[in-house]
């Protein structure tokens, strides 16, 4: 018997101090036979937001998941760089730091628990490599890493550590 549950209720209504996020996650796996087994299904999802492309998604490959996908955990990883990125530049304008290149090779560790499969993040590592129009902004600019950091609304929600080692180079 078919068990009908009722529509999840929307994101909280956007104001001054709370905004929501929707995003509709859904299962493409499904090879004829269900979660039959369990290597009977594919991991492969879409993840949608209305109004844009799909994100195909998949498992990691190590979790039986589609190498040529996004997985959950690289997503993670690009939210607190494209997060930690979008502060530094908001940063970067307030204070008169002219930033011309941002290039960030962000890595994170995933620890499995060899008892039980669960796992958790150990860390993650941003990298930005930025780039500066002049001297004078050099200090500044290695600076606005620390605010920037502190600023992220992602990392504050994590509980594992987000490291920054970043890079600035002025440009020719």
């Amino acid at each position: 018997m078919t068990e009908l549950r009722p529509a999840p209720a929307p994101a909280p209504a956007p104001t001054a101090d709370r905004h929501g996020y929707q995003v509709d996650v859904v299962w493409t796996g499904n090879t004829g036979q269900g979660t039959s087994s369990y290597r009977g299904y594919e991991r492969t999802h879409e993840v949608r937001v209305p109004g844009r492309e799909a994100i195909e998604a998949s498992a990691d490959p190590a979790f039986l998941g589609d190498a040529n996908r996004y997985n959950p955990e690289e997503l993670l990883v690009a939210a607190l760089s494209q997060c930690h990125m979008l502060w530094y530049l908001h940063l970067a304008a307030e204070t008169g730091v002219v930033v011309i290149g941002y290039h960030d090779q962000a890595r994170g560790v995933l620890a499995e628990s060899p008892v039980d499969g669960t796992g958790q993040f150990e860390e993650v590592v941003l990298a930005p490599q930025v780039t500066v129009s002049d001297r004078v902004s050099l200090d500044t600019a290695e600076a606005l890493h620390q605010r920037a950091h502190e600023l992220c609304y992602i990392a504050r929600s994590v509980t594992f550590p987000v490291r920054r080692e970043p890079t600035t180079r002025i440009a020719n």
